[in-house]
C-alpha cells in the first residue's frame, strides 16, 4: 500500500528529525520557455483587461509593423542554473539536512545537463517537465526525473516527436517504457489544474481517463507547492481513488525556494526514486511559505518574473531581457531588442510599476490579510495524516 504522510514546517519544526536528506522536486530555470498564451485568454476570462490587450496589440502593429503572437510568445524565469540550484539547497541545509536538487524545466534538459559541469552540482539529475498531449483538448505535464545520462537526449528526441504527433496510444507506449526505466521516476504534475481551460468538468474526466489507461506507469501524484489548498485537497482524493502515491513539487518559477520538498533517508536520488517506486513510500514537507495567503503569493511570483536584478548575468536582468516575441521577419527575440527607442512603451511601464507597487509596503500587508485564506488552512491541517 502507498504510504504518503504530510507534515508542516510551522506546525512542526521537529518534523526533519528522523531523515538526513530533503529532495527539491520540480523548479525552473531561465532555460525554460514559460507560455504567453494565459494573456490572450484575459480578455475572454476579465472583460475589463480587453481594452487595455486591445491598445497593446493595435500599438504593436502600427509601431513595430507586426501583430502580437501570444502562441509564438514566451518568458522565462529570472534564475539562471546555478542560482536555482544554491536556492533550492540552501533551503534544505537550513533544516539540517542533505539537500538533493531535480530541476525540471519545460519540454528541456539544459539546466542540469549544463550544472553537470559545476562540482557541486555535479550528481544533479537529469529532468524535464514534459508537456504531453492527450485527448486532442488537453496537455498534462509530467515530471519526468532522473533519465539515464547516456540517453537522455535520445529520450527528449521521443518526448518531442510524441508532441509533434501525439496519440493515445502511442503515449502509452512511452509511459511503459519509461516505467521499465528502473531508475526513472514519473510524476504527474499538478493534476487537478484546468491548465489549459478546457472546463472543470471536462478536464477531470480526462484526468482520470489518462489515470485509467496509465496510471500503473506513473510513481505519484503531486501535490504542487504554487497551487492553493482546495486543489491539493482534490490531488488527495485523487489519489486515494486510485491508490498512488503523493508527492512534493515546488513549481518555482521566481526567486522564493520551492514550498514544499520530500524527506527521506536516500543517500542519492536513484535511492530516493527506488523509495518511492518500490517502497512506495513518500513524506512531504510544506514549509512556511505555503501558509501565506495563495493569491499574495501568486502577485509575489508575479513580481519576481517583472522585477529587475542588477546581480544577475547579463540577458536575465530586466524583464524585457526575460520575454520573447518574433520580430517582423518572424525571428524570436527578447523584447528589449525590438523597441525602436530602446524602451518599453509607457502603458506597459505603468503596468509593470502598478504590479510592483502592489508589492510593496502597506498595499503588500493589506492585500495580505485581504487574500487571508486562514480557513483553507485549518481545514488542511485538519486533514493532516
Amino acid at each position: 500500500m502507498p504510504t504518503s504522510t504530510i507534515s508542516y514546517l510551522w506546525r512542526d519544526t521537529g518534523a526533519p528529525r528522523d531523515f538526513r536528506t530533503g529532495v527539491s522536486l520540480h523548479s525552473h530555470t531561465n532555460q525554460s520557455s514559460e507560455t504567453l498564451d494565459f494573456l490572450a485568454n484575459f480578455g475572454n476570462q476579465y472583460p475589463v483587461m480587453r481594452p487595455l490587450l486591445t491598445r497593446l496589440e493595435q500599438r504593436a502593429e502600427r509601431v513595430y509593423g507586426m501583430r502580437l503572437d501570444y502562441a509564438a510568445s514566451y518568458w522565462t524565469p529570472p534564475m539562471t542554473p546555478r542560482l536555482a540550484f544554491d536556492l533550492e539547497t540552501r533551503q534544505i541545509e537550513k533544516l539540517g539536512l542533505s539537500a538533493m536538487v531535480s530541476i525540471s524545466d519545460h519540454d528541456n534538459i539544459k539546466a542540469p545537463m549544463l550544472l553537470r559541469s559545476v562540482p557541486s552540482a555535479r550528481q544533479i539529475p537529469v529532468s524535464v517537465e514534459w508537456s504531453a498531449p492527450y485527448g486532442g483538448v488537453q496537455s498534462f505535464h509530467l515530471g519526468v526525473h532522473n533519465l539515464p545520462s547516456d540517453r537522455a537526449v535520445e529520450w527528449m528526441a521521443t518526448f518531442a516527436e510524441f508532441t509533434a504527433n501525439p496519440s493515445d496510444t502511442r503515449l502509452t507506449e512511452i509511459l511503459v517504457a519509461l516505467h521499465e526505466e528502473p531508475n526513472v521516476l514519473l510524476v504527474f504534475n499538478h493534476p487537478m489544474w484546468d491548465l489549459y481551460l478546457v472546463g472543470k468538468e471536462k478536464h477531470q474526466f480526462l484526468v482520470n481517463e489518462f489515470l485509467l489507461k496509465n496510471g500503473a506507469w506513473l510513481h505519484a501524484l503531486e501535490l504542487n507547492g504554487l497551487r492553493n489548498w482546495e486543489e491539493n485537497r482534490a490531488v488527495r482524493r485523487l489519489a486515494e481513488k486510485w491508490n498512488m502515491l503523493l508527492i512534493s513539487g515546488g513549481d518555482r518559477h521566481g526567486v522564493e525556494p520551492n514550498a514544499n520538498v520530500n524527506l527521506t533517508n536516500a543517500a542519492s536520488f536513484t535511492e530516493f526514486v527506488h523509495e518511492v517506486r518500490r517502497e512506495k513510500k513518500s513524506h512531504v514537507l510544506f514549509m512556511p511559505q505555503y501558509a501565506e495567503p495563495w493569491k499574495h503569493r501568486i502577485l509575489q511570483s508575479a513580481m519576481d518574473i517583472v522585477r529587475c536584478y542588477p546581480e544577475f548575468p547579463q540577458g536575465s536582468r530586466t524583464w524585457d531581457e526575460r520575454v520573447y516575441h518574433p520580430d517582423a521577419n518572424g525571428i524570436v527575440r527578447p523584447l528589449s531588442e525590438l523597441w525602436p527607442d530602446g524602451a518599453a512603451p509607457r502603458v506597459m511601464r505603468w503596468t509593470i510599476a502598478l504590479v510592483q507597487m502592489l508589492g510593496r509596503g502597506l498595499v503588500s500587508g493589506g492585500l495580505r490579510m485581504a487574500w487571508n485564506d486562514s480557513d483553507q488552512l485549518r481545514l488542511a491541517l485538519g486533514e493532516q495524516e
